[in-house]
Order: C-alpha cells, then structure tokens, then sequence
C-alpha cells in the first residue's frame, strides 16, 4: 500500500490557486465555519474596516442564535469563536487598535447569550474568552484609550462577571488603566458599595414572595452578590496599586482568619517587606488542628515556609515542610526538605520518609507518591501486600501504574490489572467489559514472567475463577473467547 501523502502548505501550492479555490468552495458548501472563515480572510485581504464589519456581522449571528450546542459539539464552536477572537486581533488591532478595543469588548459581551445555550463542561469556550480578556489588555494599551473611559468599561464589566469571563480583568487591564485609571476604577467600587450599604432602599426588601424569619428575597440576595463583586474588585484594584492594607481591608477579623486568606495576606505583606506581620496573620489562624486547614490545600503552609525562611528560621521551615509531607506525601516540599542544607543524613531522610510513604493510610496516595519519586521497588511492594485493598474504579491511578511496573514487576502489574478486572465484572460495568478482557490478556502475557504468585492465584486459576464466577456475563465471555 502507498504511503498516505503528507498535507503541507507547500505541497498544496503545487494546486495552483484555481483549483485550490475550488476546493476551498466546495468545502465551505458543507462546513459553514469554514464558509465563515474564507469571509473573514477575504474581508480582512481588502482592508481593516472590512474585516472590523465582517467580525461585527458574525458576532451578530452568534449572539441572535438559539440553537443549543451539546458537550461534545462545544469543542468546535470554540473553535469558530477562536477563530473570531483571532481575526480581531490579526486582521484589525495593528490598523486601528480603537476599532479593534471596541470589537473585543464586543466580542467579551458574547459570553452571556454563548454560555446560556452551550454545554462547556469541557471548558474550551470558557478558555476562548479566558484568551479574548488578555488580548483585550494588549489591545487596550496599544489604543492608549482615555484611562477613565477604560475604567467605566472595566466597572460596567466586572459587575456583569455572569460566567468569570472578567475575573481577571483588573490585572490585565492595570497596564493600560495605569496609575489614574485605577484610581478612577476605585472610586467607582466604592462609590457603588457605600451606596449599597446606606440607601435604605436596599434594606429593606418587603413585598417578595420568600416567607418566614430567615427568607432572604432574591433582591437581598442579589444585592450581597454585587457587594461580594465590589469586594473582590477592591481587592485586585489594591493588588494592581501595591496596597497591602487596601487588600486585606477588605477582609473582617474572622475571616482573616480562615486559614486560605491568611496565606493570601501573608504573601503580600511578606512581598512589601513586612515578614513579622506576615507571621502574625498567620499565627492567628493556625490555633486549630491540621483538619482545620484541609480547605486552604498546601497554601498556608507554603506561606509560613516563605515567611520563617525570610525572618532566618530555617529549621521551622524544614518542620512545616516534613510536616507537609508526612500529611499528604508532598513530592515539592519533601525534595525541599531533603535539599536544604541540615544537619541530618539526606539518604537516611529519604529512607524515612520512603517507609512512612509506605505505611500511609492511602493506598492509592502512597502508590501515586512512589511512581512519582519514582520508586517502584517500593509501589510493586505496596501492590502486593496490600492487592485486596486496591480500588479498582480508580483506573486514573491504577492504568497507569500497571504500565509502569509491567516491565519489571509483573505481579504488581497483574494484580492490578486484576483489581479493576474485579471491580469491573463484580459491579458489571458492561461498558468497561472491553477494558476487563483487555486486561486480562495482559495478564495472560504477564504470567510466563512471574516466577512466585506468592500468596496470590497463579493465572491459570484467576481465569478459571472468572469464567466460573462470571460466565453468564455473555458479552465479557465472547471478549474472552
């Protein structure tokens, strides 16, 4: 059979521009993205303003449609949403960056009538806008917009955020607004969020139909929403201007204390020079146990890590960062911890930590931390001392640490391979049927190489064991047979 020839640009050009034409027609005949496509370049061949009335007129078509787009059709309209968000900056922005501002703002004010009637739970549309926010950034300092004016549309903006396409906005937009235009921005924050707060109006909120002592209507809760918007607004707004305590004005007593904030407050102040503050923001949220801290990740103790190596406290850091290991098996802070220079045996550390890995209370943590190290003499031996516990719905863990111990640990291999095998059939996951028998064939050619089963069945009787225990799964059996 020939070879397939490879599609290059080159080798295309060898059509000629006709017969390339031609094609070109034929396809966007079935494919109107591509019929989109060929009017967006032919507009923006003849000019800037074309292209800019081309674009508006797309945008116009999108935002007047109905038409509900299914999870698996999303990844293709993000496409063609690309495809827009790139003709504006390719086509328009280097000509006439103003028209180009006007017509990625434009393109942002899309994102309520898309996401309402598309299933994104892929996120590549939300990524398509996520891109769209930063080129409107580089847009908006290349048109060297008035700051105040950028700072009224940033507000209008972050105050219609109905799907996070802004949430990054302030950022993005600080070159731009500059020193003015944040300040600007600010004023507008909080002019709204005084207003807010005194006008009696939004106290009180009789006539809804909400009954009861503890009904909020849906005017309050609407009104605390635009207050959390404010909120958040100020504080990237005093992020944008290098105003530590702007940002944490933002927060009360209580919930600096919660200890994801705390770390948040403690990296700023430890970034403006201001390490023993940094500690007491978080000394006085760290009065609970560990469980108290589970929602905050790794991020308060980062912090404090940060903030002890700042104030010269080194060996406290080293016990946060073996602390943080031994809590969650922590590959980052672990090799930290073992690449500071201690007074302690670095092999003998390792050797340590590597035994307390072994006896964690998470199984599939433990195997996870021992193909990361790596270390797979020691996740072979997890695997086989502890097959019967494995959880075999947890094929994103179990895959592929069965194909990392094939080659030199075929037992470990097989007996996970046998632990999704087991949950497969045992639950009769008729959809995972193919994987099972797969995987079972693995197993077959994994045998010959397993020189002691140890405790466990050898091959020949774990596959007789299935048949006996599994045979009226009819559609397994024909995979088998």
């Amino acid at each position: 059979m020939a070879a397939k020839k490879i599609l290059k640009a080159k080798n295309l050009e060898a059509l000629g521009a006709r017969r390339l034409a031609e094609l070109l027609i034929r396809t966007s005949a079935r494919d109107a993205s591509v019929e989109d496509l060929l009017r967006l370049e032919l507009a923006g061949a003849k000019s800037p303003a074309e292209a800019a009335l081309e674009i508006r007129k797309q945008m116009a078509d999108i935002r007047r449609s109905r038409l509900f787009v299914e999870w698996d059709e999303s990844p293709a309209f993000a496409n063609d949403l690309d495809t827009l968000r790139a003709a504006i900056v390719e086509h328009v922005a280097d000509a006439d960056a103003m028209d180009a501002l006007d017509l990625m703002w434009s393109f942002m004010e899309l994102a309520d009538s898309v996401y309402e009637r598309c299933d994104d739970s892929g996120g590549a549309v939300g990524n398509v806008f996520q891109a769209a926010c930063v080129d409107l950034g580089k847009i908006a300092r290349a048109a060297k917009t008035d700051p105040t004016q950028l700072a009224d549309r940033a507000f209008a903006a972050i105050f219609n955020n109905n799907y996070a396409q802004y949430d990054d906005l302030v950022s993005i937009l600080k070159p731009a607004l500059g020193q003015e235009g944040l300040a600007h921005l600010k004023l507008r924050v909080v002019e709204f969020s005084d207003a807010s707060t005194t006008d009696p109006a939004n106290k009180d909120f009789a006539g809804t139909d909400d009954s009861g002592p503890d009904s909020t209507s849906k005017d309050e809760r609407r009104e605390r929403y635009r207050l959390d918007v404010a909120s958040r607004a100020l504080r990237d707004i005093a992020d944008a201007q290098g105003d530590v305590d702007g940002f944490i004005a933002q927060y009360d007593e209580e919930t600096r204390k919660l200890p994801r904030i705390a770390a948040g407050v403690a990296q700023r102040l430890l970034a403006a020079g201001r390490a023993e503050e940094a500690l007491h923001a978080l000394d006085a949220s760290s009065k609970g146990d560990a469980a108290d801290r589970r929602w905050s990740g790794l991020e308060w103790e980062d912090a404090r890590i940060d903030v002890l190596e700042t104030l010269g406290r080194a060996d406290e850091a080293q016990q946060v960062r073996w602390d943080c290991f031994e809590r969650s098996l922590s590959i980052p802070h672990l090799r930290d911890y073992l690449e500071k220079p201690a007074d302690f045996d670095a092999l003998e550390a390792k050797e340590k930590a590597l035994d307390h890995a072994q006896e964690f209370p998470d199984r599939l943590a433990a195997l996870s931390f021992f193909l990361s190290w790596p270390a797979l003499d020691r996740a072979s031996r997890l695997v086989v001392e502890h097959a019967q516990s494995l959880d075999g719905n947890r094929y994103d863990v179990l895959a592929p640490a069965a194909r990392a111990l094939m080659s030199e640990h075929p037992l470990a291999a097989t007996l996970i391979f046998r632990a999704m095998i087991d949950f497969t059939l045992g639950h009769a996951k008729s959809t995972r049927y193919w994987y099972a028998a797969r995987d079972l064939s693995k197993c077959s050619s994994l045998a010959p190489g397993i020189v002691d089963f140890q405790t466990h069945e050898t091959h020949a009787a774990y596959e007789q064991r299935l048949r006996r225990d599994h045979g009226r799964k009819r559609s397994f059996r024909n995979l088998i047979d």
